[in-house]
């Protein structure tokens, strides 16, 4: 039986364009039931303390209209984060190692210098019965250090494999399937995300079947301006197939 890859929509850049101007228009809720309606297996958030994008308050109503699965990506290095995660209890929490005023995530954990750390937070979120997922880099020795927190998944950051696929999509996913082989070995579920498109994200399915769950945002709302969202949800969706 073929391995079913979730698409859960990160919409992060729907509430960027509303605090632009202020008010309500695009209307982020209404995006969350849209995105759901037209495909999407799951709504993603990453908020930051600054509120710049998703607010706290985002956060809690989503919750509540909540049909397929809630992702939470966030630093838990920030106590109000992990507060907001624990009252809401989102289906997964995606722990990553942002820095305070951080335009986007750039890096994955270091999974070995920070395991105590990493331990313990995790075991905070599974004890609210919150499935977990820690970003890593894909390196065999990153990968097997994530195995050691106690983390129910890994997110693999995939920025260098879509900065070099059009170079060389041999060479540009090679050390992602090697670190996915790895996860899939210990056991671990995989997830995938940052700039996943519609050029390489079939490729990456094609080579990586097991993948549980992409998450993509900035791409997938830059093409819905010119596609149109609900075209866009199910061309993303084909691309799993």
């Amino acid at each position: 039986m073929e391995h079913v890859t979730k698409l859960s929509i990160n919409i992060n850049k729907i509430a960027t364009l509303r605090n632009s101007r202020g008010g309500n228009n695009p209307d982020v809720l209404k995006a969350a039931i849209d995105v759901q309606r037209f495909g999407a297996d799951g709504v993603t958030v990453h908020p930051r303390p600054d509120e710049r994008h998703i607010r706290y308050s985002d956060v809690r109503a989503i919750k509540n209209i909540i049909t397929t699965e809630f992702n939470i990506e966030g630093n838990c290095r920030e106590q109000k984060f992990i507060d907001l995660v624990l009252e809401v209890k989102p289906n997964q929490v995606t722990l990553v190692p942002d820095a305070l005023n951080q335009i986007t995530s750039d890096h994955g954990w270091n999974t070995i210098e920070n395991k105590s750390y990493l331990q313990e937070m995790i075991k905070i979120f599974k004890s609210g019965g919150i499935r977990v997922s820690i970003f890593v880099d894909p390196v065999i020795e990153m990968v097997e250090g994530a195995a050691q927190t106690g983390t129910n998944r890994i997110e693999l950051y995939t920025e260098a494999y879509a900065k070099h696929f059009h170079e060389n999509k041999e060479k540009a996913i090679a050390s992602y399937i090697a670190a996915a082989q790895k996860a899939k070995d210990l056991g671990l579920g995989l997830n995938a995300g940052h700039d996943l498109d519609l050029h390489n994200l079939k490729y990456f399915k094609q080579n990586i079947p097991w993948v549980d769950e992409v998450s993509i945002g900035h791409a997938l709302i830059s093409d819905a301006l010119y596609l149109g969202l609900e075209n866009t949800v199910q061309m993303y969706k084909r691309q799993l197939l």
